[in-house]
């Protein structure tokens, strides 16, 4: 599983983050999968895209955790210029039930019309989404000024391998049925014995699991539901401190928060996001009393002893098949953050 970062600051963009906006997909066990999905659609997510291999072509699905401005004012430029491009895919967009009233009422007033079919899908429903055909997607409540979703995705199917001794004993010549089998399909064998792949296979590894949480003031929302997840990517907009100062208004979520939450859960690996434009990379940048990353970071670590990273626009992270994170080369060239136990 792959994903990448294309907005990262809240409420505002800042010279360096843009406001929130994720691209994930399986790659599939050949890493075969080129279709993707996005996470959000801040204003200006489109241009993000431009700086990146992702193609509007390929998008397959579009998940919005709620409806304020920074998470999905992106929406109508990125689905005309979808249109433009001439894709014709039907495209599916997952979210609040005002998701489609909204688009709808831009499209009407700007005269859009969209050479594709639009899927919507109500988060609200509570049934497993059902429109990726490799992830399975969930969605979970959370707690914020106006209803907020984090989006669950979890591998379909696992690389399982062939039972070798089994067939040997079986009496299953090596051969082409081992290949049809290891692909999962059905052997006649001349002996007019019916072999069911599952039959022949050995269990698979734990499918992997990752999640995306909306802006929230209550991550341990989420304990349960990452309990058997290997990563958690949810938002640290403040330092206790600054929280404290800013009052309980916003119903956002401080980097100590989240990380307590992540270590109750025991998930490997937390990855935060959705930062305050107050927080800068380093003192020199700093102009609201000093606050950098660095205070953010340090706030996490105290209580979360997983794999810990600092999210900025453009970071790219493949998941594991043994549920370890690793980062990629970003796509515009410049180095990332993290800091690991």
């Amino acid at each position: 599983m792959e994903f990448q970062f294309l907005g990262t600051s809240s409420g505002t963009p800042s010279r360096t983050r843009n406001v929130t906006a994720l691209a994930l997909r399986s790659l599939g066990g050949a890493r075969a999968a080129r279709h993707w999905s996005l996470v959000d659609c801040g204003e200006g997510t489109q241009h993000r895209i431009l700086r990146t291999s992702w193609s509007l072509h390929e998008l397959r699905a579009i998940f919005i955790t709620h409806m304020h401005g920074d998470h999905c004012y992106g929406l109508p430029g990125l689905l005309a210029s979808a249109g433009m491009l001439n894709r014709t895919a039907p495209l599916a967009l997952v979210g609040p039930p005002q998701l489609r009233p909204f688009l709808e009422g831009v499209m009407a007033t700007t005269e859009l019309g969209l050479p594709f079919a639009v899927d919507y899908v109500d988060v609200t429903r509570g049934d497993e989404i059902d429109v990726l055909p490799d992830l399975r997607v969930v969605a979970t409540p959370l707690s914020h000024r106006m209803p907020s979703w984090a989006y669950s995705f979890t591998e379909r199917e696992v690389e399982r391998k062939l039972d070798t001794a089994k067939l040997e004993a079986g009496g299953v010549a090596r051969g082409a049925a081992w290949g049809e089998l290891q692909h999962g399909r059905q052997v006649v064998l001349d002996d007019g014995r019916v072999l069911d792949p599952r039959d022949w296979l050995l269990p698979g590894r734990k499918p992997r699991k990752l999640i995306v949480g909306g802006d929230n003031d209550s991550p341990d929302l989420l304990v349960d539901e990452a309990v058997d997840a290997e990563v958690l990517i949810h938002e640290a907009t403040y330092t206790e401190e600054v929280l404290r100062k800013v009052g309980p208004g916003p119903q956002h979520s401080s980097a100590r928060m989240t990380a307590l939450a992540a270590s109750r859960a025991g998930v490997p690996n937390l990855v935060l996001t959705h930062f305050s434009p107050r927080y800068q990379q380093s003192k020199e940048e700093s102009t609201r009393g000093g606050l950098t990353m660095a205070d953010l970071e340090r706030e996490a670590r105290e209580v979360y002893e997983g794999r810990l990273f600092l999210a900025s626009d453009f970071d790219r992270f493949v998941l594991e098949r043994d549920g370890r994170l690793s980062s990629v080369p970003r796509d515009d060239g410049r180095p990332r953050h993290v800091s690991s136990s």
